[in-house]
């Protein structure tokens, strides 16, 4: 494809992404190129009602949004989904977000979805190809986000420390910080670190404090 050459099948797009710079250069990006880009927002709030509002061809979404900066526009485009099945839904991010990421690609048989990472998207017309095939139907996903998803599946409990692992239990027994620092003979410091290596190690995202916590033990107990 010529990077001035028009695309063949306009599209009505939506599109989520949170910095401003970016946002706009992907807003005349695809004008450029005959597509109609009927809501540009930055947050997930802003996407589902510009999806109500618009019923777009597609959605072009960024994972780490406002308010929290963790994993709402991934969380919003997996609803939208649910909500619209067949709903074409492109994940441009710079992270992948497992956590979601697989209910995503699960979601509608993986018709119609895309998770493309920002700094791999080496050519205009790859990203260009991409929105065509997502919005037709098809499915693209960066070899990336696949390794790290199927490193994920094999056993998310294997890089934790054994140490770790002792903390993991005995909160999924209901431990408070205080209980396990006495069974382990620590410090409170120590359990609170501990815990926060077995969060970022799980994948799970910033959030309320406890609903990470039993995320953690929900996934302990599946292993």
């Amino acid at each position: 494809m010529h990077p001035d050459q028009p695309t063949a099948a306009p599209l009505r797009v939506v599109l989520a992404e949170d910095s401003v710079l970016l946002r706009e250069g992907l807003v005349g990006l695809l004008e450029r190129f005959g597509h109609r880009v009927v809501a540009a927002v930055g947050d997930a709030g802003a996407l589902r009602a510009a999806v109500a509002e618009h019923a777009p061809d597609l959605v072009v979404t960024d994972v780490r949004m406002p308010p929290g900066q963790a994993d709402e526009g991934l969380r919003a485009a997996v609803e939208l989904r649910e909500a619209r099945p067949g709903l074409p839904v492109l994940v441009l991010s710079q992270y992948v977000q497992r956590s979601y990421a697989a209910d995503l690609l699960d979601s509608g048989d993986g018709s119609g979805v895309g998770y493309l990472l920002k700094d791999r998207v080496g050519q205009i017309e790859d990203f260009l190809t991409a929105v065509a095939t997502v919005a037709d139907g098809g499915t693209v996903v960066d070899p990336e986000v696949v390794r790290q998803l199927i490193g994920r599946r094999r056993d998310p409990l294997a890089r934790l420390t054994p140490r770790e692992r002792e903390v993991l239990a005995l909160m999924a027994e209901g431990r408070s910080n205080a209980a396990i620092c006495r069974e382990l003979v620590v410090t409170e410091a120590a359990v609170s670190k501990h815990i926060g290596n077995i969060l970022a190690k799980l994948d799970l995202p910033p959030a309320e404090q406890s609903h990470r916590r039993v995320l953690a033990v929900l996934t302990f107990l599946r292993g």
